[in-house]
């Protein structure tokens, strides 16, 4: 197979119901999250996560729209409740904050077509698709909406989202986000909750941001990542893996240019691993944030990906790492490095 023959089409009514925690965390919950021991932020994250949803628990039912997450008195107008409405996890890459996320979407008490998970992109793809006032309909008698990895780069955008949100609160929806970082916020990695309130405008009073401190646990106590195989190996281990793809990563990446990201997803499916041969550095900005959505469905569905060329810490330049979207190119490094280490077998075994 080649990702480069493959030109998907999504349906709108796919990217609803798809719309629920990705396959790798299909099985996580607040019990499985192992905290830092030196980290009692992180303990602390999850206990006010699970009063959290335990207190969505209390959510009225498929009315929810028309009269507010907790309800009104008989003949009273609906109203937002007051005190905060969401929750905004805010931490480095790595530390778990998906794995809480999808914590909290497992842990509320609610069918799966009453509560929605995805990334950003996911939901701007999403009103692109059916149009804001569709999208409003569509998500307004949903309990909860968890957005991972709230993209902040784009203004545009961002006042977008943020006028999704104010109408789903009006409605009673329930908000959960981790964001990325803003084009200049170098810092840490990280980006500060103050900034993510400051974005997301008249909706900073809906959010309770929770710090989260901690490594990077991809690479907590874990070797370091294999280093590149030669194409022979990867050839012959991609046509020895019933299910793999193989591709010149030149030509994939040219590929990724004529599919919309959207499709990103639709792009893996059915994949049991990724083979690509030639990987070296991406030639510019566009190139590598197409790249860093690749690598993050590829993580998502637990996709291993094998490789020969250049190893995955060299993908992006010293400019992009120094540059406004750094942090997203080394969650891509970090997710891609692990699925690196999940790929060694195909080799070992051949």
């Amino acid at each position: 197979m080649s990702l480069c023959s493959r030109e998907p089409r999504v349906p709108a009514d796919r990217l609803v119901a798809e719309m629920v925690p990705p396959p790798r965390f299909d099985s996580v919950r607040f019990s499985t999250y192992l905290p830092d021991p030196n980290q009692p932020s992180q303990r602390e994250a999850v206990h006010v996560l699970d009063e959290f949803a335990n207190g969505l628990g209390q959510s009225p039912g498929p009315a929810a729209g028309r009269r507010g997450l907790f309800g009104f008195g008989r003949g009273r107008a609906p109203k937002v409740p007051a005190g905060p409405r969401g929750v905004y996890l805010d931490g480095g890459y790595g530390v778990g904050k998906t794995h809480l996320l999808a914590s909290l979407w497992h842990a509320t008490d609610a069918e799966p077509s009453r509560k929605a998970f995805g990334t950003f992109v996911e939901l701007t793809n999403l009103v692109g698709a059916l149009g804001f006032q569709q999208t409003v309909q569509t998500l307004s008698g949903h309990r909860l909406l968890c957005i991972d990895e709230f993209e902040l780069d784009d203004p545009g955008d961002t006042v977008l989202v943020s006028s999704l949100l104010a109408r789903l609160v009006e409605a009673g929806v329930a908000l959960a986000a981790t964001s990325n970082t803003l084009p200049g916020k170098l810092g840490e990695g990280r980006f500060a909750a103050a900034d993510f309130m400051r974005e997301i405008q008249g909706l900073s009073a809906h959010f309770r941001a929770l710090r989260i401190d901690g490594e990077d646990y991809r690479h907590r106590g874990l070797p370091e990542a294999p280093a590149p195989y030669s194409e022979e190996q990867v050839t012959r281990a991609a046509r020895a893996t019933e299910g793999a793809s193989l591709d010149d990563f030149t030509a994939l990446l040219d590929h990724l240019a004529r599919v919309h990201p959207s499709r990103y997803g639709a792009l893996t499916d059915g994949l049991s691993a990724v083979c690509l041969t030639g990987v070296r550095p991406v030639p510019d900005q566009s190139t590598a944030l197409r790249l860093v959505v690749l690598a993050d469905r590829l993580y998502d569905r637990e996709v291993p990906v094998l490789t020969s060329g250049e190893p995955f810490d060299r993908l992006f330049g010293e400019e992009m790492l120094k540059g406004g979207y750094r942090k997203k190119y080394f969650r891509a490094i970090s997710r891609l490095t692990a699925l690196a280490r999940d790929a060694a077998p195909l080799v070992d075994a051949r």
